[in-house]
């Protein structure tokens, strides 16, 4: 960095960053001014957030794609603030912009005035390589999920019919009428079909506390029907029988005469 000092008489000298002493008898006023050097090589003066002068809007066209926008920001701004005022029109966070002017990608912290930017400058944006790959990642899994959550529903719709059979065959043994052997183990295999259907889902996240919420209702009914068929095993089976009353025929009854 580089020192300029001027004296009343509009004399210029350069000094280094090193204090020199000056002589109590000298009348000159002394001014210094900091120095940078912007691309390219030229030696500006430095900007200071302290001014007090405010610097124009100037209008930018940008390009995404074949949207064309128009947009007014500070000349003094950055890149970065640019992405910013960019978000509400593209969809598109910070992170995922890239911003193009004059053939080159610029960083958030560039100022669009260093680099040349005025006003009417194009600049194009497209979104990063990296952002559109973690987009279709996202989609691809909740693609999956939605999958998962279709085909527990389908389970689980069909473990809800078994379970209203499980209760019918569970109240008819209770009330001491045996059940077929054969519907109780058809039931269960019925039940174990719908867990190794369960099994072949792929879940994650809610759908997988779903799928394991469904696993445990069919484990549930299989333990229960388990349980009735040692009831099923006791119970009598109850033989009706119907004694019937004959009847003698009444004296009062007619006599028929037959005719040849």
């Amino acid at each position: 960095m580089m020192k300029r000092k001027v004296n009343v008489y509009g004399k210029v000298s350069e000094s280094s960053n090193k204090t020199q002493s000056s002589s109590s008898s000298s009348t000159s006023i002394e001014e210094e001014i900091e120095w940078e050097m912007r691309p390219g090589g030229m030696l500006v003066q430095k900007r200071t957030q302290n001014t007090d002068v405010s610097a124009p809007d100037i209008r930018l066209r940008v390009a995404y794609g074949t949207v064309r926008y128009e947009i007014s920001v500070n000349s003094q701004a950055t890149f970065g603030e640019v992405k910013k005022r960019l978000t509400a029109e593209t969809g598109l966070q910070v992170g995922e912009q890239r911003v193009i002017f004059k053939g080159k990608e610029r960083e958030n912290v560039e100022y669009l005035d260093m680099c040349g930017v005025k006003d009417r400058s194009k600049l194009i944006v497209m979104e990063d390589p990296a952002s559109i790959e973690r987009r279709f990642i996202e989609m691809r899994r909740n693609a999956k999920i939605q999958t998962a959550y279709r085909a527990i529903n389908d389970v689980s719709m069909e473990i809800d019919k078994l379970v209203d059979q499980v209760s019918a065959i569970e109240k008819s043994i209770s009330n001491g009428v045996k059940v077929p052997e054969v519907q109780i183990t058809t039931l269960i295999e019925m039940l174990m079909r719908q867990a190794i259907k369960l099994d072949n889902i792929a879940a994650e996240g809610d759908a997988f506390a779903q799928k394991n919420l469904q696993g445990k209702r069919v484990q549930k009914c299989v333990e229960t029907l388990d349980t009735l068929k040692v009831s099923n095993a006791r119970v009598k089976h109850v033989i009706v029988t119907t004694k019937w009353e004959t009847f003698d025929p009444s004296p009062a009854m007619a006599q028929w005469e037959i005719f040849d």
